[in-house]
């Protein structure tokens, strides 16, 4: 008899394990609590996959041999409890599709600059290599594994999709930086989120690599009292490291088994200490995986960086806008911050997940000039923003948020849109709302 593989989430990871499932020989159904996608309900029938949406039926639920959930469903859902009482196994895809591939898999964690660094990494080894570039970013790791059957693949994945891992083991991981964030599907405790950090390294081995950041206390913390199996690389701009990259006056130097390349940092396109750090870890992954270092020093110089990640959109009356909708938390957006180096009109807000706004006060106080609140509920913002700068304004739509920026904004100064927040009070996605700012700001 076939074992039956239960998906919930009608998504891109759930319809591509949906496929690729099928394709193992289980017997898939599909169910969401919302509306699946029209695109998504397409594949669905044309591969004669059953599915359900606007509700979850127990009874073809609680008879799985395992299920799929997708990360946006947090353990607290009743559902869920009730799976996990029935003692069936839930996995990500992650886990699910891992282990139906033998390539050699490059995993990248960190609360900021997951995408860019994977996006960048699979832009270095691309060349020279056979690889896919999946998890949180691009087509799902799944629906790869069954089209296309990569050698390698980088994936960029969340702390939600490695809580639902139970063997994934990556040959090389990468762990950027942790920050708070998502406390609140984590009881608010920040411990619980760094443990949920470092399971990408829980299966590793000698064999396996673990690239970190070495000027990261909270990680640095961790593997002193919880160490781990992997062969450690740290990467620094501060420290000088025998095994792993370093910033080196203006080079970057990269140690791996005795084996040294040097690289002038003006070498790198993308602006700001925290691109360094990224180019440290990805040239790392490269140099692991042997790509030559003419290729590596190219492709650093050739990297556009990623959609909403502080994207300059357009100069307007020699005003910059600049999108940076992907800083869906405060660390990401002390990096925006961090970057501007003239007067700044700034627009935050979104879902608040437990933000503490205290290390954007220096900045704030040095380069923002006005704040504008984007959200349905501005109330922490404007009580905690509100005595820092002359003018603090309010608003629950896009359109208007960019008016009023370009209103107060003046030639030379940066119109910042960085919410450290999450979108989904008045936006699908973090992508929604950094194309909505792109399209008001192409309409002024």
């Amino acid at each position: 008899m076939k074992q039956r593989l239960v998906i919930l989430g009608g998504g891109e990871s759930g319809v591509g394990t949906a496929l690729l499932g099928k394709e193992s020989g289980y017997d898939v159904f599909v169910s969401d609590n919302g509306k699946i996608k029209k695109k998504y309900k397409q594949v669905l029938i044309h591969n004669t996959i059953n599915w359900e949406d606007e509700k979850h039926t127990e009874q073809k639920i609680l008879n799985a041999s395992i299920v799929m959930k997708s990360p946006g469903i947090p353990d607290s859902v009743d559902l869920v409890k009730q799976i996990r009482k029935c003692g069936i196994p839930i996995v990500s895809e992650i886990e699910f599709a891992s282990k139906l591939t033998k390539a050699k898999i490059v995993a990248i964690t960190g609360s900021n600059g997951k995408t860019t660094t994977a996006s960048l990494v699979y832009h270095l080894i691309k060349q020279d290599l056979n690889v896919g570039l999946a998890g949180n970013i691009g087509c799902s790791f799944a629906k790869q594994v069954l089209d296309n059957n990569y050698e390698n693949y980088v994936l960029e994945i969340s702390s939600f999709q490695l809580d639902d891992i139970i063997n994934f083991k990556p040959n090389i991981a990468v762990l950027l930086n942790i920050t708070p964030d998502h406390l609140d599907r984590y009881d608010y405790k920040f411990d619980n989120y760094i443990h949920s950090k470092f399971r990408i390294a829980m299966n590793q081995t000698k064999e396996d690599y673990l690239i970190y950041d070495a000027d990261d206390e909270v990680i640095v913390n961790h593997l002193k009292h919880h160490p781990v199996q992997a062969t450690l690389l740290p990467f620094s701009l501060v420290k000088c490291v025998k095994n792993g990259a370093y910033l080196d006056n203006q080079n970057i130097r990269i140690t791996v088994n005795n084996n040294d390349i040097v690289m002038p940092i003006n070498t790198i396109t993308l602006e700001g200490k925290h691109n360094i750090k990224n180019a440290l870890a990805a040239s790392t992954v490269a140099h692991l995986l042997k790509i030559r270092k003419q290729t590596i020093r190219e492709s650093l110089g050739s990297f556009q960086g990623v959609e909403h990640r502080l994207e300059q959109v357009l100069k307007i009356n020699k005003v910059q806008y600049i999108n940076d909708s992907k800083a869906t938390n405060v660390n990401a957006t002390y990096y925006a911050l961090e970057c501007m180096t003239v007067p700044t009109v700034w627009i935050v807000g979104g879902v608040d997940k437990g933000n503490n706004y205290d290390e954007l006060f220096s900045f704030i106080n040095e380069k923002v000039k006005a704040i504008i609140c984007l959200g349905i509920d501005n109330k922490k913002l404007m009580e905690t923003l509100g005595n820092m700068v002359d003018v603090i304004l309010e608003t629950q739509s896009m359109n208007e948020a960019v008016k009023m920026a370009y209103e107060i904004a003046e030639a030379g100064d940066n119109v910042l849109l960085s919410p450290a927040c999450a979108s989904f009070d008045l936006f699908e996605s973090y992508e929604d709302r950094g194309r909505q700012f792109k399209d008001a700001v192409r309409n002024l």
